[in-house]
């Protein structure tokens, strides 16, 4: 495939703009992950193990396989590299929509496509999304690029083989975070606008469409599979992928004062990157590319859509949410630059909103490497190290509120097995498990309340704080933020909690 040079150093520029995960440390789902990954031990009722969290289990394999490989850091390499690939997927699906909108001249098809592939790199790099975290957003974006651009291609040629495989990439990527079903959406409009419009014939729709099937059921068969090998319940396997998130968005909803400060957050990035630019050319432009290409059109659309009302219905609202939209946002300024190009009067629109991208990723990267030269100190890995140090041989530790990274700094297990806040509000709703922990024969050495006890109303707290009360001793507040206790029943102990070093780089730590 003929790739301008310009993508090709946007793709490398993707893959070294993540240099600032490797001056900090884990953030609390990576730490999350891995403490999930390596203590993965499957049983019929239970799909992890010692501690729950809802993820499809390709997203953990990859976490044990790179701490495995390469040590707890090593998945951040694999988000750097998947930075690369999303460029050259944005690329070469860039490629494919020209060639739909009209564009013949290769000349034309390179310059198209790096203009596609400047924004996208551009688009990942931005760190007021996340250039440190690599997770199933950031692992899963490129595999909903590579399927869209190989349904591009399959429409194109006819091919089953490429229907193939976008079904499979597309629900691997899925496995990589339940939200990231794009290109399952991109897939199923384009076949189907495909055969309404004409474009190909229904006999060539089912054909594809079977294929794509075929491949969609490949991560599916092989997660299955394994779950029957090792015991797993289906049902539980089910909960844990698919229907616990009906019981987490009820819970959200009950509580959805404490995401609000987010929504703004969100909703500042959404523009200061310029994802609203962007989509605002899109829309603005819509009429004209639908008389021009309506299949592939539509198909981004939809695409477009899904992911954004994903994001806004998540309820959580956390910036990495972000990356989902990329994949669309590519497709629809390969429309864009498509159209701009045969249409001149709307030729300095795009070069005007790529520009826009480009300099908000530039400014981020500056201002994020600025405020790390002046000392940043990460609290939590602090808290988790000063505890660590202080510990004896077996203590355990328990994080209330959802602070892995705290957890997992502090080298320790946990006797409860929800690390992040919102299974544990959704599966312990009156905290009658972790009051059993605490008041247990063998309840955890430390306690750290890294979230108010009673922050979350609807929760069963008055029994919790009264263990506390009866149980732990207060030890001290780490850095004015999270309160550690420790049990009354052994020595007083003195912790020193480091609130002034700043973190340099993940080596040595």
């Amino acid at each position: 495939m003929g790739f301008a040079r310009v993508v090709w150093v946007s793709a490398v520029v993707a893959f070294l703009a993540r240099f600032p995960s490797l001056l900090w440390p884990l953030r609390p789902d990576e730490a999350g992950f891995l403490l999930v990954a390596q203590t993965w031990h499957p049983a019929p009722d239970s799909v992890y193990g010692r501690y729950w969290v809802d993820r499809p289990p390709p997203i953990i394999a990859l976490m044990r396989l790179t701490d495995w490989a390469g040590g707890p850091y090593a998945h951040r390499l694999v988000g750097a590299v998947a930075c690369s690939v999303l460029v050259l997927a944005a690329a070469a699906a860039a490629r494919e929509v020209a060639v739909r909108m009209g564009v013949s001249e290769d000349a034309d098809l390179r310059r198209l496509s790096g203009w596609v592939a400047v924004a996208t790199a551009a688009l990942v790099a931005n760190t007021q999304i996340d250039s440190v975290g690599a997770k199933g957003e950031l692992f899963g974006i490129p595999l909903v690029l590579g399927s869209c651009w190989l349904a591009l291609r399959g429409v194109r040629r006819l091919s089953r083989s490429d229907a193939f495989w976008a079904g499979l990439l597309a629900v691997l990527a899925v496995g990589m975070k339940q939200s990231v079903a794009g290109g399952l959406v991109f897939g199923g409009v384009l076949l189907l606008a495909s055969g309404v419009a004409g474009r190909l014939t229904w006999r060539d729709v089912v054909r594809l469409s079977v294929a794509a099937a075929a491949g969609a059921l490949v991560p599916v068969l092989v997660v299955v599979g394994w779950a029957l090998w090792v015991g797993v319940r289906l049902q539980t396997l089910w909960y844990v992928v698919v229907a616990f998130r009906s019981d987490a968005n009820r819970v959200i909803e009950a509580n959805a004062g404490g995401a609000t400060g987010r929504i703004s957050v969100l909703l500042l990035i959404f523009v200061g990157v310029g994802m609203l630019f962007l989509l605002l050319c899109f829309v603005a432009r819509l009429r004209a590319m639908l008389r021009r290409e309506p299949v592939v059109v539509v198909a981004t659309g939809a695409l477009l859509v899904v992911d954004l009302l994903g994001v806004a219905a998540s309820g959580s609202f956390w910036t990495p949410y972000l990356f989902v939209p990329i994949p669309g946002l590519a497709l629809g300024l390969a429309a864009l630059v498509a159209h701009g190009h045969l249409d001149r009067r709307w030729h300095l629109v795009t070069p005007a909103a790529v520009a826009f991208v480009v300099a908000s990723s530039v400014f981020s990267l500056v201002g994020w490497t600025s405020a790390w030269v002046a000392g940043r100190v990460p609290v939590e890995v602090r808290t988790g190290e000063a505890i660590a140090a202080a510990a004896r041989p077996g203590d355990r530790v328990l994080v209330y509120g959802g602070r892995a990274d705290i957890q997992w700094a502090s080298r320790a297990q946990s006797p409860y097995p929800y690390l992040w806040s919102l299974p544990m509000r959704t599966l312990d709703p009156g905290l009658e498990d972790l009051h059993d922990v605490l008041t247990g024969s063998d309840p955890p050495t430390w306690f750290v309340e890294a979230t108010f006890v009673n922050t979350w109303s609807e929760l069963g707290t008055m029994p919790v704080e009264q263990s506390l009360i009866r149980k732990y001793e207060f030890v001290v507040t780490a850095c004015d933020r999270y309160r550690i206790y420790r049990l009354n029943s052994v020595d007083p102990v003195k912790l020193d909690v480091d609130c002034t070093t700043p973190y340099r780089t993940i080596w040595g730590q």
